[in-house]
């Protein structure tokens, strides 16, 4: 872990009065604000950085402490000291293993927690930040379960799985991958799920409705046509005088629940009735006859 110059993240001088270093990080930090650079990650972590360095410059008593930290340690590295195995723990309530040993376990900490630890004055240390990321799936997924491969800045790539029945909302949490606090405990991860809308079916909680097309003699008369479900095609019966607009109800073939792995919603299956345009004039002239018995009664 080395020593982070926050002077030069704002670009002041070490004399700089309080409000020259104000106007310094409120100059950046337009320069760098995440609204002024969607999606440039180098610019959301600059801006984090100058943050962080506002944090302690502008605040006297904070500036005061790390002023002679930074002292200490640059006298310690003039000397020919390792700046590797210098002794931050001078600094602090509590022990560090600092030595060789424990090198790994330092360049594992969060710095920006370390810094804060340093300049609370407190023994205890913070709890360990977690962490929430978005990801956006597919209905599809949502039903039959899927995995993202999540990236974090300047940790592995991880592999999470998204079980069957989410929704949007739902909470994802992966344990131990979140932020660390100053002695190396990890917070948790929190993936946010959203279910993009679907082109045919709409979601209410476990329930699924969609639109089928039926023509209207399987209406009148009744019938069997296929229907395609999330789990495949199926047959459904169509009771005979089915009117447009009626729901028909197959139970268990809509979401799976979550956590739940043997039960299900319901799918509701909308009929729009469709009239044929290919009538030859004999079968026009039969339905004419037959329309006009109806209407007589």
């Amino acid at each position: 872990m080395e020593y982070k110059d926050y002077y030069k993240v704002l670009g002041v001088d070490r004399n700089a009065d309080q409000e020259t270093i104000k106007k310094a990080f409120r100059k950046l930090a337009r320069q760098y604000h995440p609204d002024a650079n969607k999606g440039d990650k180098k610019a959301e972590e600059k801006f984090k950085e100058i943050n962080e360095a506002y944090e302690v410059l502008g605040d006297p008593e904070k500036r005061k402490l790390y002023d002679q930290m930074g002292n200490s340690y640059r006298a310690y590295q003039q000397a020919g000291g390792d700046p590797r195995n210098y002794d931050w723990s001078q600094w602090i309530g509590f022990p560090f293993n600092f030595g060789q040993a424990g090198r790994a376990y330092r360049e594992d900490i969060d710095l920006a927690e370390f810094i804060r630890e340093i300049f609370s004055g407190q023994q205890t240390v913070r709890q360990p930040r977690d962490f929430e990321q978005g990801v956006e799936i597919s209905l599809e997924e949502a039903y039959h379960g899927t995995s993202r491969l999540i990236e974090r800045s300047g940790q592995p790539t991880i592999e999470v799985k998204i079980p069957r029945g989410v929704k949007t909302g739902s909470r994802i949490r992966v344990r131990g991958q979140g932020g660390k606090n100053a002695r190396g405990q990890a917070g948790d991860l929190y993936l946010v799920v959203e279910v993009k809308p679907h082109p045919i079916y709409e979601r209410k909680e476990d329930d699924l409705y969609r639109d089928i097309q039926v023509n209207a003699f399987t209406a009148m008369l009744g019938g069997e046509i296929v229907v395609d479900t999330l789990a495949g095609p199926i047959a459904v019966k169509v009771p005979p005088g089915t009117s447009s607009g009626t729901l028909i109800r197959l139970r268990g073939r809509g979401m799976p629940k979550l956590n739940k792995p043997d039960e299900y919603g319901d799918l509701y299956l909308r009929v729009m009735i469709t009239v044929p345009t290919d009538l030859t004039e004999n079968e026009k002239k039969q339905l004419a006859e037959i329309g006009r018995r109806y209407l007589g009664r």
